[in-house]
């Protein structure tokens, strides 16, 4: 069989020129400022990005309550997708805003281009409710009545040591409680999230086995990945090294 070649450069330039258009959502205590330094890295070299800020955190605490949950999450973003007329775009779930990624891909399957999951949630391919757990078990007890938890020192040292400095006092300064309600949500995904396409992005710095998960003991992955020598928050410490694995993992290449 022959190979024209000139046909397979071609068709890589055209791919090296495809431009992406990024849905941003952070995990918890973040706002759409955790996106900072990430934003125009990804609009320098041509893509469109749209930082979101899920109700009850960053600029959006005040509309913190009991009720605010993995639903209002989802709506937030169908939003940003709606009212900005997206269409053909990448959702990148950090933490556990991959649940939230995850189920917009779910009733967006016609227009997501792709999921990136950034150290996050990571769900499987079933209809059976998923990714539910308490806060309080990993974090602290919270208060009577309570229903947010707050990001303390001792969890950014456990899975953010390379939060250092000024950086890491500018986190804590931004960070806000997190709704509970998100955490202990399920999501059931439909038969439709079985055509999503999926990448990661795996941080080696937060305890987790990123090489017994890629290779496949916690499940196979479904799509290509980027491994990057960083905490639980890239995007705050290796800002430029993300824009530049998200690029690549919008346009499916490998680690």
């Amino acid at each position: 069989m022959r190979v024209d070649i000139s046909k397979l450069i071609l068709t890589a330039f055209h791919e090296s020129q495809v431009m992406s258009t990024f849905v941003l959502i952070p995990g918890a205590w973040l706002g759409a400022w955790a996106w900072k330094k990430v934003v125009p890295d990804l609009e320098k070299k041509g893509h469109s990005a749209y930082p979101v800020t899920l109700t009850g955190m960053g600029e959006r605490v005040h509309l913190a309550n009991k009720d605010v949950g993995l639903e209002t999450a989802v709506q937030d973003v169908l939003n940003v997708i709606k009212y900005n007329e997206l269409d053909d775009f990448v959702l990148v779930g950090h933490s556990f805003a991959g649940k939230v990624a995850a189920v917009v891909a779910d009733r967006t399957h016609d227009s997501v281009k792709k999921v990136i999951y950034l150290d996050s949630f990571r769900p499987k391919r079933t209809r059976s409710p998923q990714g539910s757990f308490d806060p309080t078990e990993e974090f602290g007890a919270q208060p009577p009545g309570a229903f947010t938890v707050p990001l303390g020192e001792k969890t950014v040292d456990l899975i953010g040591k390379d939060v250092q400095g000024r950086v890491r006092k500018w986190m804590m300064a931004m960070a806000t409680p997190w709704p509970m309600k998100m955490a202990t949500d399920p999501v059931t995904l439909s038969k439709n999230y079985d055509k999503v396409k999926e990448a990661y992005v795996f941080c080696t710095l937060t305890g987790d086995p990123v090489d017994e998960i890629i290779a496949g003991k916690w499940g196979r992955l479904q799509g290509p990945h980027r491994v990057m020598e960083t905490g639980h928050w890239p995007m705050i410490t290796r800002p430029k090294e993300l824009a530049s694995a998200l690029i690549a993992l919008s346009k499916g290449s490998a680690a």
